[in-house]
């Protein structure tokens, strides 16, 4: 961690005018911790970086001593580890990824909002429901332990259903769009940057991140 971390992690507490005390609580650490952070005698992960960011309302970068710009909380593609890496905090990489895929959602959203279509934002909330239902579920039954009547539907026919789903629901948003039935915001990078500033360096990491994966998937053997 570089120095303007520490120095600057003071200064925004000291603007607040809350003491070193009430800071550690508030973030979840031993006053000691945050003291060492403050004098630059210990390393933080980034999930502190990112819980930080957070609670004084400032960028990532603007902690780090990157930027002199203080809004929205941004993550660049390279300080996400490599899963296959050693990765000696966990939380760094989990906090990391979290915050990609919310701040891409909220853009989603803020999309849908605009469109002002009902239909459109269901549909599109189906797929993505869909999906974490997917994920859950599979982390859930890896433990055959767990009761399974949590779900109503069989394990024999959900991921079946779950890939109709999807495809239906894909669909009806691909006609609804080419039929001109719902009218969505000019999307050019310029006005997505003006639509979620915060979150747009998210959105375009998140889709290097899936497009990298796309490559090895289909690279050949």
């Amino acid at each position: 961690m570089n120095a303007d971390f520490s120095r600057i992690l003071t200064l925004l507490r000291h603007e607040r005018k809350i003491s070193q005390k009430q800071a550690a609580a508030d973030l979840g650490i031993s006053q000691a911790l945050l003291s060492h952070y403050e004098k630059g005698i210990r390393e933080c992960g980034l999930d502190f970086v990112l819980r930080a960011a957070e609670y004084y309302s400032v960028s990532c970068d603007y902690l780090l001593g990157r930027t002199t710009d203080r809004n929205g909380a941004k993550i660049n593609i390279e300080d996400i580890p490599d899963a296959s890496a050693s990765t000696p905090d966990f939380g760094m990489l989990t906090a990391l990824h979290h915050k990609l895929i919310v701040n891409s959602l909220k853009i989603i959203y803020n999309i849908l909002e605009q469109s002002g279509s009902k239909q459109l934002t269901t549909e599109v909330s189906t797929y993505l429901m869909t999906a974490v239902y997917e994920m859950f579920r599979i982390l859930y039954s890896s433990d055959r332990q767990n009761p399974q009547d949590v779900f109503s539907v069989g394990e024999d026919m959900q991921r079946a259903l779950a890939v109709s789903l999807q495809a239906l629901t894909e669909s009806a948003v691909r006609n609804m769009l080419s039929q001109k039935r719902v009218k969505i915001p000019d999307l050019t990078p310029d006005s997505l940057s003006q639509i979620c500033p915060d979150e747009i360096s998210s959105l375009y990491n998140l889709l290097r991140m899936v497009e990298t994966a796309m490559t090895r998937c289909h690279a050949p053997f």
